[in-house]
C-alpha cells in the first residue's frame, strides 16, 4: 500500500482521522492536514493551500443530532444551507442545498476526488434560489463511510469543470484494511414526534498483503413531524355547521388533529451501501475501485383540498362550482357559491352546482344534494369525499455508482504519475401520489397514482498525469494535465394512464391528471456529452511564495464550448502569517435534463382548464416560441453555460495554539440558467404563420403543417397546449462574503479542550433581471433575502478521562421568509453532547440538538394555510431533538 499513500492523487493522511478507534474531539494538533482538493501537488497541506480548504475529519463530521449528511454539513460549514422542504413537490425527495447562497448546481461534489453524478430531481419548487436546479443527491452517502471531508471555498472550474463556481465538496472514503465499527442511534423531538433510528456499520478487510476493502452499510428511518394549526377555512366551516370537516380528523391518519401537513417528510427504508478498495500490483501500480448502492422512500404532504368555507377556499377543479340560483342550482350571476356537479353522459340533465347556504354559506342544500346523489348520471365529489383530502406525495429513490481505475508512477526523473479511471452512476426516482383524485374521471377515479419517474445517468472517463520538473525553484514545478470525457442521459418514464388522463368531466370544469402532481404521458430520453482538456501548474517559487495556474477547455455536444482559467497564490510573510488570493473564471453547463425536460400538465386557471408545460428550448415548439419572444425586440432566448468570475483574498495566522483564517470572496455569475415566463402557445403559432388568426392550437398546427411552416410530427401531443416555458439564460448576480475560521487548543481542568469558531457573511445581489425573460420580484427577493447574511457557530469540545463533551452554539442571522412575506429575527441554537467510554470497545453517547427548543418566528397569518412556522427556515422548525447512541468497535 506504499503507492496508495504517496502518489499525487492519493487520499490524504489527515491530522484528525476517523478510524476504528474511539472518537476524541479535543486533542492537541499533530500533523498538518494533507489535502487533495484544489491542488495536484502531493503532500500539500491545507495551511499552505493558495485557496481556502476546510478539512473535517469523519469523526468530527458525525458529531450531530441529525443522521442526514446534508444536515451535518449545515452545522460544519457555515456557508452551506439546506431546508426541510415540507411541501415542495419533487424537491422534498432530493433536497436542494446551497453553498454561499448560490444554486445547488453551482457547487461541485466529488467522492475520492472523482465527480459525483447528479440526482434525478429538477427542483421546480426550489424556494427561489434553487428553482430549476439539478444538483447532486448527497443524502445517498452514509456518514460512517467518510474518512474526511474537504471543502474548497473557491472557484475551481478550471481544475474540475462545470459547476465548481461556489466551491467543491470532496468526500474521501475510509480506507481501513482492518477493524469493525457499528453505531446504533435512536432519537426523537421533544414534541414527541419525528422518531428516528439509524444502524450503521463499517468493516475493514485486507486484500492480500497489499490491498484493502472497506465496506459501510447504513439503515435509517425518520418519522415525519407536524407543526400545523387548524386552517381558518376549516374552522369557519365547522363553526358554521359543516361537520364533515370534523370527520376528517377521524379518517386522516397522516396529520393527526389538523387537516394540513406542515413538517419534515417521512423517510422510510433508507438503505445505503458504500465500498472503497485498493490493491497494489507492485510498488508503482495500484488498482482501485469504489461505489455504492442506496435506496429510500420519501413521503410528504400537500395542501388540504377544502370542500366548503366560502368561494375563496373551495378547491378549484374539484369542489368549487359556479355561482348558482339557490333554489334551482343552475348557474346565475350574483348567485351563491356551490359545489361543482358533473353530468356523466355529457348532457345537460344535471344542475350546475349544489348551492351553499346557512349562516356561513357553507351548508350544501340538503334537497339538491340528495337529488344529485339519487341520480346516477349526476355526480359531485361531496358525495364520495365530503371531508376534503390531503394528497400524500413522494418517491422511491435509487442511487448507484461504480468507479474503477489504475494509477501509478512511471518513475521518470522525479516521477510521472498517472491516473486512469472510468465511472458510471445513476439516480432514479419513481414518484407516487396517494389520497388524491383525477377529478375529470369522476366516480371512476383511483385514489392512488404512479405519475412516472425520472433518471439521471452519467458516465465519466478520466486520464490524469502529473510530473514534477526541476526548474531551479524552491520546489519542483508540478505540471498536471489530462482529459475527461463525460456523457449524461436524462430519462422520463410515463406514469399510469389515469395520472395524466383527460377524463369525460374535463370539459365541465373538473381538473384532469392526478391532483397535485400530474403524470408524464410519454417515455422520453435526452443526452449530451462533453470533452475536456486541462493543464494545471503549481510550484513553490521561494520558501515563502507558492503560485498556481490552471486552464481548462470543455466542448459540449449541444452548445458552444468554454475555456476557463485560474491564478492563485500564497505568500508566507512569516512562519505564522500567510496572505493568499486568487482569481478564476467558472461556468455551469445546462444539464441534459434542464435542456430537454418535457412536462405537460392540465391546470385549472380561473375556472378554465389549460395545458401548461415545460418544453425544451431546442425543440420545434421551443424554437417557435423563441421566434415569438424575439419579436418583442429584447433578443432571442438561448440556453448555454452560466459564466462566472471569482475573486478571493485572505489571510491565515497562528497565535500560540490558535489558528485563524479570514477570506473574502466576490463571485459574479452572468447568464444564469432559469425557467422563463410562460409563453402563449397559440400566439406563438400565429406569429409563425405570419400573423394568421387561428382560433385553436390544433387548427394552427394543422394549418402550419399544410403551409410547410412546421412538421406536424414534431408537435404530437401538444394540440391542447395553451402555455409553456423553457430553460434559458436569464439573469445576473453578484455574491460577496467573508469566511472566518479559527480554532485553539488548551488544557482545562485535568483534560484538554478545543474551541472552534466558524462564521460566514454572505450577500447576494441581482444585478440584472434579464431582458428576454426577466425574473419576477418574488424571485429577486428570494435570491437576495431568503438566506441569513450571517451564519456560524462556536464549538467547545473537551476530553477528560473516559468522558468527552461537546457544546456548540449555532447562530442564524435575520432573514426574510419570501414564501410568507415577513422578516424573521436572528436565532441561536445550542447543541450539547456527552459521551462515556465504557470500555476499550464500547462508547455511549447522549445528546440534544437545539437544547433550548428554539423555533423561527411564527408566520403572520398561520391559519390561512395551517402553517405555524416558515418552511424556508434555515434551521428547520422541529424544535429540540434528543438522541442516544452506542458505538462498538474492535
Amino acid at each position: 500500500m506504499k503507492l496508495y499513500r504517496r502518489h499525487t492523487l492519493s487520499l490524504a493522511i489527515a491530522a484528525i482521522t476517523a478510524g476504528a478507534v474511539p472518537t476524541v474531539f479535543a486533542q492537541q494538533p499533530q500533523l498538518e492536514e494533507v489535502i487533495i482538493t484544489g491542488t495536484r501537488v502531493a503532500d500539500r497541506s491545507a495551511a499552505d493551500s493558495p485557496v481556502p480548504v476546510d478539512v473535517i475529519s469523519g469523526s468530527d463530521f458525525r458529531v450531530n443530532g441529525s443522521t442526514d449528511i446534508q444536515d451535518m454539513l449545515r452545522t460544519q460549514v457555515p456557508s452551506f444551507d439546506i431546508n426541510s422542504q415540507p411541501i415542495s413537490d419533487a424537491a422534498t425527495i432530493v433536497r436542494p442545498p446551497n453553498l454561499r447562497g448560490l444554486s445547488p448546481d453551482n457547487v461541485l461534489v466529488l467522492v475520492n476526488g472523482k465527480r459525483r453524478h447528479r440526482g434525478s430531481i429538477i427542483s421546480f419548487l426550489g424556494g427561489g434560489i434553487s428553482d430549476g436546479a439539478q444538483g447532486v443527491d448527497m443524502a445517498a452517502i452514509p456518514s460512517l463511510a467518510i474518512k474526511q471531508v474537504e471543502v474548497l471555498r473557491d472557484g475551481a472550474s478550471s481544475q474540475y469543470g462545470s459547476d465548481a463556481i461556489a466551491g467543491v465538496i470532496n468526500f474521501l472514503l475510509r480506507d481501513d484494511a482492518e477493524g469493525f465499527e457499528v453505531v446504533a442511534r435512536y432519537g426523537s423531538t421533544t414534541e414527541g414526534d419525528g422518531d428516528n433510528y439509524m444502524v450503521s456499520a463499517n468493516l475493514g478487510l485486507p486484500l492480500g498483503d497489499s490491498g484493502f476493502l472497506n465496506i459501510t452499510g447504513e439503515m435509517r428511518d425518520v418519522e415525519g413531524t407536524v407543526r400545523s394549526v387548524v386552517r381558518d377555512d376549516v374552522a369557519f366551516a365547522e363553526a358554521n355547521g359543516y361537520n364533515a370537516v370534523s370527520d376528517y380528523q377521524l379518517i386522516n391518519s397522516y396529520t393527526g388533529e389538523v387537516p394540513q401537513y406542515w413538517g419534515q417528510p417521512d423517510v422510510d427504508d433508507d438503505v445505503k451501501l458504500f465500498f472503497n478498495a485498493g490493491f497494489d500490483i507492485n510498488d508503482n501500480t495500484e488498482l482501485y475501485a469504489f461505489g455504492n448502492y442506496a435506496e429510500r422512500s420519501v413521503e410528504g404532504g400537500f395542501f388540504y383540498r377544502n370542500v366548503v368555507g366560502g368561494p375563496s377556499s373551495q378547491r378549484g377543479g374539484v369542489y368549487a362550482g359556479p355561482t348558482v340560483d339557490p333554489a334551482t342550482g343552475l348557474a346565475a350571476d350574483g348567485g351563491v357559491a356551490s359545489v361543482l356537479v358533473g353530468d356523466l353522459d355529457g348532457g345537460s340533465s344535471c344542475i350546475d352546482g349544489i348551492p351553499l347556504g346557512g349562516s356561513g354559506g357553507v351548508i350544501p342544500d340538503p334537497t339538491l344534494l340528495a337529488a344529485v346523489s339519487a341520480d346516477a348520471n349526476c355526480f359531485s365529489f361531496i358525495e364520495t369525499i365530503p371531508s376534503g383530502f390531503v394528497p400524500r406525495f413522494g418517491g422511491d429513490n435509487e442511487d448507484m455508482a461504480l468507479a474503477v481505475g489504475i494509477r501509478g508512477n512511471f518513475e521518470l526523473g522525479s516521477g510521472l504519475y498517472y491516473d486512469l479511471s472510468a465511472q458510471r452512476g445513476s439516480n432514479r426516482t419513481d414518484f407516487f401520489i396517494r389520497n388524491t383524485i383525477n377529478a375529470s374521471l369522476g366516480p371512476a377515479t383511483p385514489r392512488d397514482f404512479i405519475p412516472g419517474g425520472q433518471e439521471q445517468t452519467e458516465t465519466v472517463y478520466n486520464l490524469n498525469f502529473s510530473y514534477g520538473l526541476d526548474v531551479g525553484l524552491a520546489s519542483d514545478l508540478n505540471i498536471a494535465f489530462g482529459a475527461e470525457y463525460r456523457e449524461e442521459e436524462f430519462d422520463l418514464f410515463a406514469g399510469d394512464p389515469a395520472s395524466y388522463a383527460l377524463g369525460p368531466l374535463a370539459s365541465q370544469g373538473f381538473s384532469s391528471s392526478s391532483n397535485g402532481f400530474g403524470g408524464f404521458p410519454n417515455d422520453t430520453s435526452a443526452s449530451q456529452d462533453n470533452t475536456a482538456f486541462y493543464v494545471d501548474l503549481e510550484a513553490d517559487f521561494t520558501d515563502q511564495l507558492t503560485l498556481q495556474a490552471a486552464v481548462r477547455n470543455e466542448q459540449f455536444s449541444n452548445f458552444d464550448g468554454t475555456t476557463n482559467y485560474k491564478l492563485a497564490g500564497i505568500y508566507k510573510v512569516t512562519d505564522s502569517f500567510r496572505i493568499r488570493g486568487g482569481f478564476s473564471t467558472g461556468f455551469h453547463a445546462p444539464t441534459a435534463g434542464q435542456a430537454n425536460i418535457t412536462n405537460v400538465t392540465t391546470q385549472n386557471v380561473n375556472g378554465v382548464l389549460i395545458d401548461q408545460g415545460t418544453l425544451p428550448l431546442f425543440s420545434a415548439a421551443g424554437q417557435v416560441a423563441a421566434d415569438y419572444v424575439e419579436s418583442f425586440g429584447n433578443g432571442r432566448p438561448e440556453l448555454g453555460p452560466e459564466e462566472a468570475e471569482n475573486y478571493s483574498f485572505g489571510i491565515a495566522f497562528d497565535i500560540g495554539n490558535s489558528t485563524w483564517t479570514i477570506d473574502y470572496y466576490d463571485i459574479e455569475v452572468t447568464d444564469r440558467i432559469a425557467l422563463g415566463a410562460n409563453v402563449d402557445f397559440l400566439a406563438a403559432l400565429n406569429f409563425a404563420g405570419g400573423g394568421t388568426d387561428y382560433m385553436t392550437v390544433s387548427e394552427a398546427l394543422t394549418g402550419l403543417d399544410a403551409a410547410g411552416v412546421i412538421d406536424r410530427q414534431d408537435f404530437i401531443g401538444l394540440d391542447d397546449l395553451s402555455q409553456f416555458r423553457f430553460f434559458t439564460n436569464s439573469f445576473d448576480t453578484r455574491t460577496k462574503g467573508v469566511d472566518l475560521v479559527g480554532n485553539t487548543y488548551f488544557d482545562f481542568l485535568s483534560g484538554s479542550s478545543t474551541l472552534t469558531v466558524a462564521f460566514n457573511y454572505n450577500d447576494t445581489e441581482v444585478t440584472d433581471r434579464g431582458d428576454i425573460n426577466p425574473i419576477s420580484d418574488g424571485r429577486v427577493e428570494a435570491l437576495e433575502e431568503l438566506l441569513p447574511n450571517i451564519k456560524g457557530n462556536v464549538s467547545w469540545s473537551h476530553s477528560q478521562g473516559k468522558f468527552r463533551t461537546l457544546l456548540r452554539a449555532n447562530y442564524y442571522g435575520d432573514w426574510t421568509s419570501t414564501s410568507n412575506g415577513y422578516d424573521v429575527d436572528a436565532a441561536i441554537l445550542v447543541d450539547a453532547q456527552v459521551a462515556y467510554q465504557l470500555n476499550d470497545s464500547l462508547e455511549l453517547v447522549a445528546g440534544v440538538d437545539n437544547l433550548f427548543d428554539e423555533y423561527p418566528d411564527e408566520t403572520p397569518n398561520p391559519g390561512s394555510l395551517g402553517q405555524l412556522y416558515p418552511e424556508d427556515s434555515p434551521f428547520g422548525f422541529n424544535g429540540s431533538t434528543w438522541y442516544l447512541q452506542g458505538r462498538y468497535n474492535f
